[in-house]
C-alpha cells in the first residue's frame, strides 16, 4: 500500500527584509512547510533565497497568484496589526513576528479580525520552545516551586547607532513602537507573562541614554503583583558589548537563574533538575550584530508548531490572544515611566 505525502503547507512571506530572511532560512527546516510567494512593496526579493528558487514577488497580498495557506508577517511592528486584519479578511491564517501589535486598539482589531474569519493567529515568540523555560513552566503551573517571592530579568543588550539609522522607523514610536523593551526585550516580556501573569502594579523609569532615537534605549520596571511577588525587567540597547538575557526566580523552595533561555543554576531543595530534552541556546541578539539571526531553529520550532495547530484545530504555542499580554505590560511600562 503506498503512502502519499503530505499536502505542503504554503506561506505567503510579507517583507523582504532583514527579518524576513531569517524565515526564509527556517522554512526550509520545517517538513512539509514551503514558500509560495513574497509580498514586497519594492519588488525586492529576500537575499536569502536560493538564486534558482522559483518564488513569485508581488506588490501586494491581493495580487498573489499563487494558492496558499497562510502568511508571514516580517513587517515593522507598526504594521503587523494590518497585515493579520488583511489576511484574515482573504481568509488566511496568520503569523506574524513579534509583537502581535504596539497598541491595544490594533492588537484587539487583529484578535477579532482572525476568530471572525475562523482563522489561526499566531505571535513569533519562539523562547516559549525552550525546553527549559517549558520546564520551568510545568513546575510553577504545578506549584512545586511553592510562592514566588521575586523574579528579576535582564535584557542588557547593545546596538550601534547604525542600527537605528538603518531604517527611519527603527526607535519611532509610530512604527517601531518603543525602544529597547518594545523590540528588544518584547521575548522577555511575553516569557514573564506568560510564567508568572500580569502585576497588579507598573512603576518605570526610561531614558535615552547613548543613541539619537525617539524613544528608550535604556529602562527598568518594577512589577507589583497581587500576591506579594516583585518583579524587575531591565531592558536596555546601551550594555556594550551586549549579554545574554538572564532570569533569575526566588521561590519559596529555592532559586533557578538561567542566562539565554538555559537553566544554568538549580538551587530547589528536594526538587530535581527538571528532565527536558537537551537543549541549546536560542539567538540572543545581544551584540551589535543581534539584529541579524543565523540560528533559526527557534522559528522553526514556531513554524512547526502553527501548521499543527492549524491541522489540528487548536491554538499555537503563542497564540493571539495570549501574545497581547506582552503588548499591554510593555505598553504599561511605557504609561508608568510618563507619569
Amino acid at each position: 500500500m503506498s503512502h502519499q505525502a503530505p499536502v505542503p503547507f504554503r506561506f505567503v512571506l510579507v517583507g523582504s527584509g532583514n527579518i524576513a530572511n531569517t524565515y526564509v532560512q527556517a522554512l526550509r527546516g520545517v517538513p512539509g512547510a514551503s514558500l509560495a510567494a513574497v509580498v514586497s512593496r519594492s519588488g525586492s526579493r529576500p537575499t536569502r533565497l536560493d538564486a534558482g528558487q522559483r518564488v513569485e514577488v508581488a506588490p501586494s497580498l491581493r495580487d498573489v497568484r499563487a494558492g496558499f495557506d497562510a502568511v508571514i508577517l516580517a513587517t515593522p511592528n507598526g504594521l503587523h496589526a494590518e497585515g493579520a486584519i488583511e489576511s484574515a479578511a482573504l481568509g488566511r491564517h496568520v503569523l506574524t513576528e513579534k509583537p502581535l501589535a504596539i497598541t491595544l486598539d490594533s492588537a484587539d482589531r487583529a484578535i477579532a479580525a482572525c476568530r471572525a474569519a475562523g482563522v489561526t493567529l499566531g505571535v513569533c515568540y519562539q523562547r516559549r520552545t525552550s525546553p527549559d523555560n517549558a520546564a520551568v513552566k510545568r513546575l510553577l503551573s504545578a506549584g512545586i516551586l511553592g510562592r514566588v517571592l521575586a523574579v528579576d530579568m535582564a535584557v542588557k543588550f547593545y546596538r550601534a547607532q547604525g542600527y537605528y539609522d538603518s531604517g527611519a522607523y527603527r526607535g519611532t514610536r509610530a512604527m517601531d513602537g518603543g525602544g529597547a523593551f518594545m523590540q528588544q526585550a518584547c521575548h522577555q516580556v511575553d516569557l514573564y507573562g506568560w510564567l508568572f501573569g500580569r502585576p497588579r502594579e507598573v512603576r518605570s523609569v526610561t531614558a535615552t541614554l547613548a543613541h539619537r532615537m525617539e524613544t528608550e534605549d535604556h529602562g527598568v520596571a518594577i512589577l507589583l503583583h497581587e500576591d506579594g511577588m516583585i518583579g524587575t525587567i531591565v531592558a536596555s540597547t546601551i550594555a556594550r558589548p551586549g549579554f545574554a538575557p538572564r532570569v533569575e526566580i526566588h521561590a519559596e523552595a529555592g532559586s533557578i537563574l538561567m542566562e539565554n533561555d538555559l537553566i544554568r543554576e538549580w538551587l530547589v531543595e528536594g526538587v530535581p533538575t527538571p528532565s527536558r530534552p537537551p537543549a541549546a541556546p536560542l539567538h540572543s541578539g545581544a551584540g551589535a550584530e543581534g539584529a541579524a539571526v543565523t540560528d533559526t531553529a527557534g522559528h522553526e520550532a514556531i513554524i512547526a508548531d502553527f501548521v499543527a495547530a492549524v491541522r489540528e484545530h487548536r491554538p499555537p504555542i503563542a497564540s493571539g490572544e495570549e501574545a497581547r499580554l506582552a503588548t499591554e505590560l510593555i505598553l504599561d511600562i511605557y504609561r508608568a515611566a510618563r507619569d
